[in-house]
């Protein structure tokens, strides 16, 4: 059975969440009110996995998620408001090595819970099943991974590439990573398919946007975008790619069913450019729970596109490379720090 650390400064909470745990099969071993008490708690309970509240007296849960990182890495999950300020809090957090993010519904202290309360229970679930500390310590440092390979000078690429990259669980510092590393000079068009609430994508495409040599926004219906830009799927929507011409996509947001649980799905996107792309396309999948992704890499591959996946030590969750993986059309399956190298390798016009 999981065993789970709830911590949150509100009383009421604490006990919602905790009943909703444990009519799901998992076993809630303590409660905390602050990060003070959840780095204590930790310690002494060792869980499998921790629910941690963002603002918080006495340590709020960004320094509680530093602390617990440093001294005793468990895997935690950020509970946090669905504002503007919560969403830059939860991400931060996810900077200091959190896993994953689950929006509350309806505000900090809210009785919307229940409605939600089976995929509480299975993201919970998800994070448990992640390695905290698979990531190595110099990208959890500085949210990037090594010195750029745009830094070295005459490279030449082939024109017009589309880079898709898919994630979930433990995605978000990987994706902020690929995308610091990524040199502007090989112009792809990117497209990032983040399973992530709604109320945080905007603010985690201006956290890439700060990061990158790329332009990158939030995803709105109908627009187009060229080389050196990027877009991030907009949470509780799918990202289409309805048209391709003069190196140009066309984009539409679509709020059809959810594939595999999901909205926005990776193979929604992946399959909508493999059908209407005709340059170089390359796919990449990161680290999270679940088969998203697979289709996908499978309309890519016979595209003639480039698959490539993060490889099992540096994944949190080793869910979606294992499942594309499986597929056979997965052309390499690499290390995190070695991920911007492979995706060059498939457009270096001397490769």
């Amino acid at each position: 059975m999981i065993r789970a650390l709830v911590v949150d400064d509100s009383h009421f909470m604490r006990t919602v969440i905790s009943d909703i745990l444990e009519d799901g099969g998992i076993e809630v071993v303590d409660q905390g009110a602050n990060g003070r008490e959840a780095v204590r708690l930790v310690e002494e309970h060792d869980p499998d996995v921790v629910t941690m509240d963002v603002e918080m007296p006495e340590m709020n849960g960004i320094e509680a998620v530093e602390t617990i990182m440093e001294r005793h890495p468990v895997p935690i999950m950020m509970l946090s408001a669905l504002t503007t300020d919560g969403a830059d809090a939860t991400l931060e957090a996810l900077d200091k090595g959190a896993v994953d993010a689950f929006a509350k519904p309806g505000g900090t202290i809210t009785t919307d819970m229940s409605s939600h309360d089976e995929e509480l229970v299975s993201r919970v679930e998800a994070v448990a099943n992640a390695d905290p500390t698979a990531r190595p310590p110099t990208t959890r440092e500085s949210g990037t991974t090594t010195t750029s390979p745009a830094d070295a000078s005459g490279e030449e690429y082939l024109d017009d590439p589309t880079l898709v990259i898919g994630a979930s669980t433990g995605g978000p510092n990987v994706v902020e990573a690929v995308l610091a590393s990524l040199p502007g000079e090989a112009d792809f068009r990117v497209l990032v398919v983040q399973h992530m609430p709604d109320a945080f994508t905007a603010r985690f495409a201006k956290r890439l946007d700060a990061k990158s040599a790329y332009e990158v926004r939030e995803a709105t219906d109908g627009e187009r975008i060229g080389g050196g830009e990027a877009l991030v799927a907009k949470g509780n929507h799918h990202l289409v790619v309805s048209g391709y011409s003069n190196g140009r996509l066309r984009v539409k947001l679509e709020q059809s069913d959810p594939v595999h649980s999901v909205r926005p799905a990776i193979d929604v996107t992946m399959e909508s450019v493999a059908e209407r792309v005709h340059d170089p396309i390359t796919g990449v999948l990161l680290t999270g729970m679940g088969a998203d992704g697979s289709a996908g890499a499978v309309a890519i591959d016979e595209a003639g596109g480039s698959v490539l996946v993060q490889d099992e030590e540096t994944s949190a969750v080793f869910g979606i490379p294992a499942r594309a993986i499986e597929t056979g059309c997965v052309d390499a399956v690499l290390p995190e720090e070695e991920i911007v190298d492979g995706i060059l390798d498939t457009v270096r016009s001397d490769t």
